[in-house]
């Protein structure tokens, strides 16, 4: 009988659960759907889209290579995925479970045509639950939880043959999607990346000779020790279990393994609370709003707020589609508490402009800086940017990224009390920000409106 494989944000063939499910029932097409409806305000955005075109393409390659296609289709996911099993009279459908909510709608529509396979995470988030059965909100107690049912199922090795169906199915271009920027073109800070599966097979290669000094390296941005598998990973490029089997073992990965579970939490936060992408656990502070605020916005997202640490990874996200993560973390509480900005629009401007976007663990971790999520940072801590700069090094960051200062000597890099004509002051000083942080704290903590508390109106 003919089943269909739906992919979604599994785009490889090694350790898919779902895929090989349905070559094993027999003649298999492979489908992807485009859809920018049903996420909302959560459509991929445009750095993500760069993405996935040479995802895709890299995909459909390697589907060829063992006698399958890839079918691409634009529009509703559940309508489109219905609409190709009928044409090719597939008996029963195939994917991977994922946790977004648009995802899991679409599912629902399904129905028990689909059948679901776990291969997003490490260990199903169903599988990872509180004493009462339901799913974590705080991280410290699900990574013990999820502990206690690792190490993870090995990874499945990739299908050397896929037998098409009689039926084939039209399917659109690739190049007709337009996901690629032309006018103009942004992407070309974006050449260090390789999509597709081979690309994450070689950068968790070489990962795996650098991960014995990722605790120590992983904050330095100008040595930048993080691994940057996180965009194959959100893509499906490779799995998340792949990449632990392949890394655990010695001591020194026990800090990296267990920023991996952090991913499988996200999982979890999103299953208990679908709404975390646009509503705060917690009450928000009282945001800024009007001209003034966007102004500050709008340096914020150009790199020009005058804090040479934060700049420079505003700048590094635009031009590569990345940043460092602990400078995420700064620019991230830079824009919530130093201007205030609403965490929404931070999350909206880091899902645009990265290519590993991913909406579990953007919403989780803005909201954690932002001091709203059930499980955050509190508010009133509030990070220093400049110290943090000194801190971690970052002067040669700094140079990369904002050559404006690149003159400028490491003990003055990070705040230089002398700065060209080129360069902004601060948008505001960090002794001024934090107390008018504070007193934006106490006014939500004071307001009666739950809709202003809650960041719902200006």
């Amino acid at each position: 009988m003919t089943s269909l494989h739906w992919f979604r944000q599994d785009l490889r063939l090694a350790d898919n659960p779902a895929l090989l499910a349905a070559i094993e029932a027999g003649p298999t097409a492979c489908l992807y759907v485009l859809d920018d409806d049903a996420p909302g305000e959560w459509r991929i955005g445009g750095a993500q889209r760069w993405w996935l075109h040479h995802s895709l393409a890299s995909l459909a390659a390697s589907l060829e290579a063992i006698g399958g296609h890839l079918i691409l289709r634009r529009g509703p996911a559940a309508a489109t995925v219905s609409a190709v099993a009928h044409e090719i009279g597939a008996a029963s459908i195939h994917a991977t479970r994922h946790y977004e909510p648009h995802w899991r709608a679409a599912d629902a529509a399904l129905g028990d045509r689909l059948t679901l396979h776990d291969g997003d995470t490490l260990i199903a988030a169903e599988q990872v639950r509180t004493g009462a059965g339901t799913p974590f909100k705080v991280y410290g107690p699900f990574y013990r939880a999820l502990t206690e049912q690792l190490p993870p199922p090995k990874p499945e090795p990739a299908p050397t043959r896929i037998v098409p169906p009689p039926a084939p199915a039209i399917s659109d271009k690739l190049e007709d999607w337009d996901l690629l920027p032309t006018r103009p073109d942004w992407s070309t800070g974006f050449t260090d990346w390789h999509p597709g599966e081979q690309g994450a097979a070689a950068h968790l290669a070489a990962f795996t000779d650098e991960v014995a000094d990722y605790a120590t390296r992983r904050d330095l941005p100008s040595v930048d020790g993080t691994s940057r598998l996180s965009p194959h990973l959100h893509h499906g490029e490779i799995s998340a279990r792949t990449v632990w089997h392949r890394l655990a073992g010695p001591p020194s990965a026990a800090k990296f393994l267990k920023e991996l579970a952090w991913r499988d939490f996200s999982r979890s936060a999103l299953l208990g609370q679908p709404q975390l992408p646009s509503v705060s656990i917690r009450p928000d502070p009282r945001w800024r709003y009007g001209p003034e605020a966007e102004a500050d916005f709008a340096a914020w997202t150009r790199g020009r707020t005058g804090y040479p640490i934060v700049d420079a990874g505003m700048r590094q996200m635009w031009a590569t589609g990345w940043m460092h993560n602990r400078v995420r973390m700064i620019a991230a509480s830079f824009c919530v508490k130093h201007l205030l900005i609403d965490w929404r629009r931070g999350a909206a401007w880091y899902w645009d402009t990265l290519v590993d976007a991913d909406l579990g663990n953007n919403s989780l971790n803005w909201q954690w800086i932002a001091g709203t999520g059930s499980d955050s940072s509190p508010f009133a801590r509030i990070m220093a940017p400049l110290s943090q700069s000194a801190k971690f090094d970052a002067a040669g960051y700094i140079r990369q990224w904002v050559p404006e200062l690149a003159d400028l000597a490491d003990a003055d890099i990070h705040d230089p009390v002398f700065r060209p004509a080129s360069y902004p002051q601060p948008l505001i000083g960090h002794k001024e920000a934090r107390e008018r942080a504070l007193s934006a704290l106490a006014a939500g903590r004071d307001n009666k409106d739950p809709a202003l508390a809650l960041g719902r109106i200006g």
